[in-house]
């Protein structure tokens, strides 16, 4: 049954700071596009394997999550929510790092940008499906025109063809997606903080074994263990504590969109970070972008049909 959290709309104090944490967990997002190609390095000069950045972001957050958890003295899931907590962890922790981490390997960090912009277009269709959520026609519009705005500039900057690197970014997309919802519901049934805990902790039967066989053997440059410390940390746990929290207050479809800057914050991030070229008209996409954020926030989101006529509850 769908939770009762999940039924009502968010008040506006709610959608606000909604927004605000989902802002902060973009942005702590943002960086892992970056950090993630430092730490692995590209094809002629690679450093940690894709397979252990994967495992070893999650295995170490696992750890930190049993301390959070025993010092916060957390319930343990119910039985109820395991299907759940399966679906986020293989979005998550597997499916979305994996293919972020292979994808890098060959495509800068800001191809991956704006190819990863279509993740909040995913991730509202995947929360309209699951959540019973039915946000109105302008707020579909302006998701899709941010979403036009990103794949416009992802064609303006390729060669027109999507390369084994794309299809792998698409793929950590929809991993990614899904993993949002999924822990987007459990959020509104436990505090968000939790929720990502409980999904690492579930995880380290998997991501402790393979973090040990992956363990690179080759010398690897410090900055590239610098940048596996950041996506273990902030990538892989603290940024859910905001994002998760963000999405359950302010509602799903709607935070979501808050994703759309995300990749233009990963484009600016990568200048410093990594020495790439940053233009004019990657500003003006990204201002393009921003607009249709605002606008989208300005549009109804409404219960489903069968929600207001049955009232139904868990």
């Amino acid at each position: 049954m769908v939770p009762q959290a999940l039924h009502a709309l968010p008040s506006r104090d709610d959608e606000t700071r909604g927004l605000w944490l989902g802002l902060l967990g973009v942005a702590i997002f943002a960086l892992t596009l970056p950090m993630t190609r430092m730490a692995v390095g590209p094809a002629e000069a690679p450093q940690l394997p894709p397979l252990f950045v994967t495992a070893g972001r999650a295995g170490f957050a696992g750890l930190l999550s049993i301390v959070y958890l025993l010092a916060v003295r957390a319930p343990r899931p119910r039985r109820t929510q395991l299907a759940a907590f399966i679906v986020s962890a293989l979005g998550t922790v597997v499916g979305f790092p994996l293919f972020l981490a292979l994808a890098l390997r060959h495509v800068d960090a800001m191809h991956a940008a704006v190819v990863t912009g279509l993740l909040p277009l995913a991730t509202a269709v995947a929360a309209a499906q699951w959540l019973r959520q039915r946000p109105s026609a302008g707020f579909w519009v302006c998701a899709v025109a941010g979403c036009a705005l990103v794949v416009a500039f992802a064609l303006l900057r390729g060669s027109g063809r999507l390369s084994l690197a794309d299809a792998l970014l698409l793929g950590a997309v929809a991993s990614a997606a899904v993993g949002y919802v999924a822990g987007a519901r459990l959020a509104a049934q436990m505090p968000a903080e939790q929720v990502i805990c409980w999904v690492l902790v579930l995880s380290l039967p998997l991501t402790l074994p393979v973090t040990l066989l992956a363990w690179p053997v080759a010398p690897v440059r410090a900055i590239s263990w610098g940048a596996f410390a950041y996506v273990a940390l902030f990538s892989m746990w603290l940024g859910f504590f905001a994002w998760y929290r963000g999405l359950a207050l302010g509602g799903t479809v709607r935070v979501s969109q808050v994703q759309l800057v995300q990749p233009f914050l990963s484009l600016l991030a990568a200048v410093p970070l990594l020495g790439e070229h940053l233009d004019a008209a990657t500003v003006a996409f990204s201002l393009a972008v921003i607009a249709t954020v605002f606008l989208g926030k300005k549009m109804p989101t409404h219960r489903s049909n069968r929600i207001q006529r049955t009232g139904e509850r868990p």
